[in-house]
């Protein structure tokens, strides 16, 4: 039960690490390329003051606007990429402040575009879009910012909102550099006496494991560490949603969520109806939870009995190998383009593999317009992590597509749209798996996979956001954002979600204290409804074949060339309804319904 040491940087091997030289071959070059955008930052402040003096202007400056706008964000993500590999390597870490400084000033300097956009009535705005033939491509990107024209403020007070991006900042770098960096966990020992090493990147998989003695000293463990840094991350957490707060008062939303969720274009409805939705579900979660206190043979379930498999004698390994082959296979009812464009991103070193001594927890895509959409990874030969690199490659693929066929001005997509891809990628794996699947045995661990995997995505990722809310009504009320508040509001809601026959353990209070996600202002719920929009398209192409692959790349190939609702209704579900997060429970239900009868035979 030993684990291995965790490598430093330099001991990973370059083929198993990201292309970031294919964005500046080396670091003066990059060095290069911010000295240059300073200059051109400086050279477009030329058209303050004249930005809608006639239509061709106009279109010089959009066209001028998103040009920076490539280069600043190529920057930034050559520098936060480096340091997301090693939070503990001081010289890349300045390089990330760096390049998170160039862009608060590229958006400082640029801040006087949307207002005198809006100072313009749209009837003439309307005229020059008509008059102009090369302006009809940002006739959508008008759309957009009159949407929002009433929280769009004066130059002068945009500028002053981009230059306080960056001390805003500052609570969410500093809980990763305090999490990542700073937070030593404890090595726990087995029964045998042997070490095990505990880091973020290996927590669930210890979870899983079937030796419930090695699962309750590591959770305690992980958790008593989180605990002793409670209060300050807290504070840390507290200054960043006061930050949210003013924010959204300056530009006069009601609150954060309203801010968050509009910047999305998304109504809170959405937001509303997903909680009650899933909340009057909540019988179908309490279910499981008994069949796998159950199964597992336990007089008393605890949270840290959640991920093992209820089969204990089966496993699912995965090389990376198998992996790579695996999924490529699943994806197939995508089409042979899809398909390529994956096998691109293996073979062009889009992927961040293997955990390493000081990198960032978890997973993630990155990358930006003029870069390869790069993947973070935390990679162990198990199921779970084929899943999230079959996950992570939906978002990369999305966002592949999107530049691919999009200009600079469409060119990405708001992040409620993010989640669809990526679990579609996920749900199609498990149907590729489960169907040529013939033991028994491993039908049921993959059945309880995708149970677990609902359970975290949609039930655990709402209950997520219902304490994102409260904290961020906490705020709104005056009252304060401490350790001793935070902790009970999040046990409390463990047992709402849970149900009675879970013992939700003082540890699983502090969890809060390990979601990075809180300081994402508003992104957790867009798990669970990208899984429930995913859960309808996914059913539309195994009965649709394709079909409705096609409007389904058509969705990924659109980036921002409408509001997000209206693409994925072309797409085929509307998450204006409360049917996407319906059938998703429904699909739920059916699936608790097939592991009991396997069981049953």
């Amino acid at each position: 039960m030993a684990e291995e040491t965790v490598l430093r940087r330099e001991e990973i091997p370059k083929e198993s690490t990201w292309d970031l030289e294919s964005i500046y071959s080396t670091p003066e070059e990059w060095e290069h390329a911010c000295m240059k955008l300073r200059e051109k930052v400086e050279d477009f402040q030329k058209y303050k003051g004249k930005v809608v003096s006639s239509a061709n202007i106009l279109f010089q400056v959009l066209e001028g606007y998103y040009d920076l706008e490539v280069e600043a964000t190529k920057i930034l993500v050559y520098a936060r990429h480096s340091s997301d590999v090693d939070t503990t390597n001081s010289v890349l870490q300045e390089r990330s402040e760096k390049g998170s400084q160039l862009y608060v000033n590229f958006n400082d300097k640029t801040a006087f575009l949307q207002p005198e956009i809006l100072q313009m009535n749209e009837s003439d705005l309307a005229h020059f879009l008509q008059s102009y033939e090369p302006l009809q491509k940002y006739k959508q990107y008008v759309a957009f910012i009159h949407h929002r024209k009433d929280h769009i403020l004066s130059e002068k007070e945009e500028a002053l909102l981009s230059r306080l991006q960056e001390p805003f900042a500052a609570s969410r770098k500093t809980y990763s550099l305090l999490t990542n960096a700073d937070i030593t966990f404890k090595t726990v020992k087995d029964e045998k006496g042997e070490d095990i090493t505990v880091t973020p990147g290996r927590f669930i998989t210890l979870m899983a494991q079937p030796d419930r003695f090695v699962r309750k000293r590591v959770y305690e463990s992980y958790y008593a560490t989180y605990e002793q840094f409670s209060h300050t991350i807290a504070s840390i957490l507290s200054g960043e949603v006061k930050a949210k707060q003013f924010e959204a008062t300056m530009r006069g939303y009601d609150s954060a969520r309203a801010a968050a969720l509009d910047e999305n274009y998304i109504s809170e409805r959405v937001y509303d109806q997903l909680v009650e939705t899933v909340g009057k579900s909540l019988p179908l979660l309490h279910r499981y939870m008994r069949l796998r206190k159950r199964l597992l043979k336990l007089e008393h379930l605890h949270m840290y009995d959640l991920y093992t498999p209820i089969v204990q004698d089966v496993q699912l390994p995965f090389t990376y190998e198998e992996a790579k082959e695996t999924m490529l296979s699943s994806l197939a009812p995508l089409g042979e383009e899809y398909v390529s464009i994956v096998q691109k991103g293996l073979n062009e070193r889009w992927v961040d593999l293997y955990e390493n001594k000081g990198k960032d927890s978890g997973a993630y895509s990155g990358g930006s317009y003029g870069t390869k959409p790069f993947i973070l990874m935390n990679w162990q030969d198990t199921h779970t992590s084929l899943s999230t690199l079959t996950h992570e490659f939906g978002h990369s693929v999305h966002s592949y597509y999107t530049r691919e066929n999009q200009p600079p001005v469409y060119g990405r997509y708001t992040i409620f749209l993010a989640e669809v891809a990526s679990t579609l990628n996920e749900l199609l794996l498990h149907d590729y798996l489960i169907k040529k699947e013939t033991n028994k045995q491993k039908k049921i661990y993959l059945l309880n996979q995708l149970l677990d995997g609902m359970r975290t995505t949609v039930f655990r990722q709402t209950m997520f956001a219902e304490f994102e809310h409260f904290l961020h009504s906490q705020n709104e009320k005056g009252q304060a954002i401490t350790k001793d508040v935070l902790a009970k509001a999040y046990k409390e809601l463990n047992e709402k979600y849970y149900g009675p026959d879970v013992i939700t353990d003082d540890a699983i209070a502090y969890e809060w204290a390990r979601i990075p996600h809180f300081f994402m202002n508003y992104y957790v719920y867009q798990y669970a409804t990208g899984y429930s929009a995913a859960v309808a398209l996914s059913d539309a192409i195994h009965e649709e074949g394709k079909p409705a692959a096609d409007r389904f790349i058509t969705f990924l190939q659109s980036g921002m060339t409408d509001f997000p609702i209206e693409l994925l209704k072309e797409a085929g579900v509307d998450m204006t309804a409360k049917e996407p997060v319906q059938v998703t429970m429904k699909r739920f239900e059916e699936t608790l319904d097939e592991l009991e009868r396997m069981l049953a035979e």
